[in-house]
């Protein structure tokens, strides 16, 4: 692609706002003054571009653009990045989706997934377990209501009862 010239493109800003202007011209005399100050305004581009050194921006913007798209289109290391791409929001949302459906078990403790804990004397599918694995309750009342405590004082009653017989 050429590069910006000042001798090439003065001239040729110049020749657009002759153009533009007679062409604004024409359009203030068929369709009014609202058209022909339009054309005016916008015949007057061309050169306040070149004049304020903004036509070389903007040259070098389209220029760079134009490369940057020919490189992204004929190359086979940027089409390999995009695929790339591809394939890696592919496996995040995969790995969203792996996650949903699995739900919250990930959060648990593998301790807890392998054998929930059951009190002494419980038949589990494994058995019974024996009472020294269960720790034995505490003796004192927990705070709470009055239900509360004559249900843990029953229950530590029936506690010491069976440790006289010797069951646990």
């Amino acid at each position: 692609m050429p590069d910006f010239n000042d001798l090439t493109l003065l001239p040729f800003c110049v020749g657009l706002t002759l153009l533009g202007l007679i062409g604004s011209w024409a359009a203030w005399r068929r369709r009014g003054v609202a058209a022909g100050t339009r054309g005016v305004a916008w015949s007057l581009l061309p050169v306040s571009l070149y004049l304020t050194g903004l036509l070389e921006l903007v040259w070098d913007i389209v220029r760079s653009a134009v490369s940057w798209l020919t490189h992204l289109i004929f190359s086979p290391t940027v089409w390999a990045g995009v695929a790339l791409f591809g394939v890696s929001v592919v496996l995040y949302v995969v790995s969203g989706v792996a996650r949903g459906r699995r739900g919250d078990t990930e959060k648990a403790p593998k301790a807890q997934k392998s054998r929930p804990a059951s009190p002494a004397g419980e038949l589990t599918a494994t058995g019974p377990a024996p009472a020294s694995a269960a720790p034995a309750k505490a003796a004192k009342p927990s705070k709470g209501s009055k239900a509360k405590q004559q249900d843990s004082s029953e229950f530590d009653e029936i506690e010491d009862i069976l440790k006289r017989h010797g069951i646990n």
